[in-house]
């Protein structure tokens, strides 16, 4: 009887072993999923990138999904450990909640994390630096016809007009939003057209509409000549680009990455709007690799070394 204990207890002990040395691996492997344009991407790329060179964790992108998918994995599933977001995002587009509903005296991204951590136990890790807020662009012969500068100076021409957005930006979620939007500065378009955030650009480009709904820090503005209106009336609020963690997210991983929280802060105030521009630009339009465009930036920001 004896023999058969001990090979038993030999047994055990691998097996706990072996649990033990599993539960250490899980814990030092960051879980994003990645997003469906290129400025996620690209953030966390850099994200990835910083972490394995500065830590013992490692970092593994998984597949695209939308901005509002990623965040119920985050805060429902817990499937992931962070995601790039944006202040303005989290407050109308997961909170639901609308500019005006920031007290005087706090600042929308101290509202929208107070509120996040509230409600879903998250909370954005400063700023990077950029504003990635909505924009209306419209095509050169718009311009050259109407001579717009603004928001408002389409309401008298919108129904000659037709004006493309993807299908995220014409949801219910949020008040940010289609129906909002041309709620609040009195548009009537002739036509609402909802196209892949993908294919948009070209759609543009082809004709299918002169009015389009973009990204301020998108490289292919420039590149299909676009004319970035004047928000003259304030609709949309910034959108502040932010890490956006789950709470215990440094304790989790303080073995593997002890420095965790400094290592993402490495990226406050370093990623400017007109970097962003000429990231997204360097991807979209010239076609370069997204790992590649990241590696040269933050060597050129000093936050990796060079070669």
């Amino acid at each position: 009887m004896k023999r058969r204990i001990i090979p038993l207890i030999l047994a055990l002990s691998i097996v706990m072993a072996l649990a033990g040395c599993s539960g250490t691996q899980k814990d030092s492997e960051i879980i994003l999923y990645d997003g469906d344009f290129s400025e996620m991407q690209l953030v966390h790329t850099m994200i990835k990138q910083l972490v394995e060179h500065h830590t013992d964790a490692t970092v593994t992108i998984k597949d695209r999904m939308s901005a509002v998918n990623m965040f119920k994995e985050l805060t429902g599933n817990k499937s992931c450990d962070l995601m790039f977001s944006y202040d303005g995002t989290l407050l109308t587009t997961f909170l639901k909640l609308d500019p005006d509903d920031v007290p005087q005296g706090q600042t929308l991204f101290d509202f929208a994390n107070e509120k996040a951590r509230e409600q879903y136990g998250v909370y954005l890790v400063g700023k990077v630096g950029l504003n990635n807020t909505y924009a209306i662009g419209v095509t050169q012969d718009v311009v050259d016809t109407y001579g717009v500068t603004t928001i408002s100076d389409l309401i008298p021409i919108a129904s000659e007009l037709k004006i493309g957005a993807e299908p995220e930006f014409c949801t219910l979620e949020g008040s940010m939003k289609y129906d909002p939007f041309v709620a609040y500065y009195g548009l009537h378009f002739k036509q609402l057209i909802q196209v892949d955030v993908m294919l948009k650009y070209t759609a543009a480009e082809e004709g299918n509409f002169e009015v389009m709904v973009v990204y301020a820090t998108d490289g292919m503005n420039k590149r299909t000549n676009l004319t970035v209106l004047e928000d003259d009336r304030h609709f949309f609020p910034e959108y502040n680009g932010a890490i956006l963690v789950t709470e215990g997210l440094f304790e989790k991983f303080k073995d593997a990455a002890p420095n965790l929280e400094e290592v993402l802060n490495m990226l406050n105030g370093n990623i400017s709007t007109e970097d962003m521009i000429d990231l997204t630009y360097q991807v979209d339009v010239e076609g370069k690799d997204i790992a590649e465009v990241s590696r040269a930036f933050l060597e050129s920001k000093g936050l990796l070394p060079a070669g």
